[in-house]
């Protein structure tokens, strides 16, 4: 069964969501990050994905105090991701309480030092970020598009296993994720876990995307303008 990862996007240490990854196309909610995961948690959610947007624009983690608090008063699992790009950057997400880190603009341009990490902290806790826009990847706060493609990307790593891959054009649209994108990713690689992000607006795509095989699916701006609620995510896992 697909797991369900709910989403917080931070700027300002607030709660917002982007329309295809646009800043100027920012909507605040009034939950505080803290508050929101501790929902999350109470629905029976174990993994949260969490994503510092001012780290990603500025090229370094501004929101640590944020992931230190949602680390150190839930039990849930943090992915966390937004200007990873240094020894140091990931040494303090991961002081700071992540389980896992997401790392996509410096896997793109520097994929050695990505290759360097895999190794180091094993692909258990890395995890591949690509952001896809018209079949390229696409970097700093989703501000670059490369002549990369995602197949080219993953090709530079031996030993992934996990994937979080965003169709930056869904991303915050509400109008369904792109799933022929994920399933021939995922049947082209079966040994690496994907994660689907961008586009999800009703509970009907998750059931699809765990019909497709698919094995887990990050929820973000569905559940805050109530299009999926926590009670159905709650009586999903209960079904697990």
């Amino acid at each position: 069964m697909i797991e369900i990862i709910p989403a917080i996007d931070i700027i300002g240490g607030r709660c917002v969501r982007l329309s295809e990854g646009d800043y100027g196309r920012k909507k605040e909610y009034d939950a505080s990050p803290l508050d929101m995961a501790r929902r999350f948690e109470d629905a029976g959610v174990g993994r949260l994905h969490l994503v510092d947007l001012d780290g990603a624009a500025a090229g370094g983690p501004q929101n640590l105090s944020v992931l230190d608090a949602i680390a150190s008063h839930t039990t849930l699992e943090v992915e966390f991701g937004g200007g990873i790009k240094s020894d140091d950057a990931l040494k303090a997400v991961f002081d700071y309480g992540a389980s896992y880190a997401i790392a996509g603009s410096i896997a793109a341009r520097q994929p050695e030092k990505f290759a360097e990490w895999l190794l180091a902290y094993g692909p258990e806790r890395m995890i591949l970020g690509a952001d896809i826009r018209d079949g390229r990847v696409s970097v700093n706060g989703w501000k670059e598009d490369m002549d990369l493609t995602i197949d080219q990307l993953i090709g530079k790593f031996c030993g992934l296993r996990q994937i979080i891959c965003t169709d930056i054009s869904r991303d915050g649209m509400l109008q369904g994720p792109a799933f022929e994108l994920y399933t021939q990713l995922q049947g082209r690689y079966p040994e690496v876990d994907f994660t689907v992000s961008g586009g999800i607006s009703s509970f009907s795509d998750i059931e699809r995307l765990d019909a497709d095989g698919l094995r887990r699916v990050i929820v973000g701006k569905a559940i805050y303008e109530n299009r999926i609620t926590l009670k159905q995510i709650e009586q999903w896992l209960q079904n697990a």
